[in-house]
């Protein structure tokens, strides 16, 4: 039985691929999928007020319990009335469990069977987090949606330390689930199992006998390449319920979310287009401009004539170029504010596509564009 309070429906369906819209209900809001969420790690996005991320078309943020739990610390921001007050955003909210970024201090976490040992990157400090008390500080913090503490698997892996790594997944994840007491929020699953889809089926398969509100897709983008990447999503979703809401962990560009949009994935999350903005790098209907460039000192044109945000209604690229080449602040909050508004309007056109009935034309439009691009949107992060 779903809970009252979280609910997914699907209202559209594409009659040639799995691409899907849907309606998320969340006691802060429901939410039309497939939706991106940006990525407020420390209970912010990076340069932007919740009332600006709204106006975008902001449907939900993303934060990260490892950050918030080493500061301020969960008890606080539990104290003073919960991450949606603290934070002041009246939207939904969904909480990573922080095991990506534990996992990533390979240097300075030791994985045991009941738990990550690890020191702050802040201080030093040791810590011990188990799936049970990750369960809890999410409770205290009081996302909508929490996840459950899972072990990333680095890349390239070879097939038995995968294994060992994904069955301890699975058991954390019933941990994780067992553990939850507040009947307000929702707990996703994680699926785990390397670049090995016998694994990445096995993994999705036992989640759902084990039974989460939905699925979250983990351990891809580290690496491989697109290809295999793509290969990781088919095979996870169709293991995965149609009547729940599934969702790719940190991926991607533009193309990685229209592609696993068409394979049937609901929900995303990804840094790139706000740290990417705050380094210079705007996405564009032509492919990436790099606005520190020189060719730009003079440009008197927005950074894209087909983009209606209100840094392109108002702003040259020749002042954007000067604003980052002095290090001013106003260059990172202009430059998200058109890369999110090209995310939303992304999301967007997909979802009307989708309505209309056209998805399958419109993925093979950009699919042709993004192959004349492919060398103007390459190494996105490495800029």
């Amino acid at each position: 039985m779903r809970k009252p309070f979280f609910d997914f429906i699907i209202t559209h369906k594409d009659s040639k691929t799995q691409a899907r819209i849907g309606r998320l209900l969340t006691p802060h809001g429901e939410i039309e999928t497939p939706v991106f969420m940006p990525v407020g790690t420390q209970g912010t996005v990076k340069a932007m007020t919740p009332e600006e991320l709204s106006d975008l078309g902001a449907q939900i943020l993303l934060a990260n319990s490892y950050h918030l739990y080493l500061r301020p610390g969960e008890k606080i921001i539990e104290e003073l009335g919960g991450l949606h007050k603290f934070m002041h955003w009246n939207r939904p909210l969904l909480t990573d469990s922080g095991g990506y970024q534990i996992f990533s201090m390979e240097s300075l976490r030791k994985v045991l069977e009941d738990g990550v040992s690890f020191q702050s990157h802040l201080d030093g400090s040791t810590h011990f987090l188990t799936p049970e008390n990750v369960t809890k500080i999410q409770e205290a913090i009081g996302a909508d949606i929490i996840m459950v503490l899972d072990e990333c698997i680095p890349y390239p892996c070879d097939e038995r330390r995968v294994k060992e790594s994904t069955d301890r997944s699975i058991r954390w994840a019933a941990l994780s689930k067992n553990a939850k007491i507040r009947d307000d929020q929702a707990i996703f699953g994680i699926v785990q199992g390397g670049m090995y889809p016998h694994l990445r089926k096995e993994s999705a398969r036992r989640l759902v006998e084990i039974g989460f509100d939905g699925y979250a897709i983990g351990g891809l983008s580290v690496g491989e390449t697109k290809p295999l990447m793509y290969e990781m999503i088919y095979n996870t979703v169709s293991e995965l319920p149609s009547d729940h809401p599934r969702y790719l962990m940190g991926v991607g560009t533009p193309i990685d979310i229209l592609e696993a949009i068409k394979m049937g994935v609901d929900m995303f999350d990804c840094a790139l287009p706000t740290r990417n903005g705050r380094n210079g790098m705007l996405f564009t209907s032509f492919g990436k401009l790099i606005i520190k460039n020189a060719c730009y000192a003079k440009d008197a044109s927005p950074i894209d004539e087909n983009c209606d945000c209100y840094t392109c209604r108002n702003y040259s690229r020749a002042y954007l170029r000067h604003l980052f080449m002095a290090k001013e602040i106003l260059s990172a909050r202009l430059n998200t504010i058109h890369n999110l508004y090209f995310y939303f309007k992304w999301i967007s056109d997909i979802k009307e596509s989708i309505k209309k009935g056209s998805f399958f034309d419109f993925y093979k439009e950009k699919i042709s564009e993004f192959d004349k691009q492919k060398e103007t949107f390459a190494n996105l992060s490495g800029i």
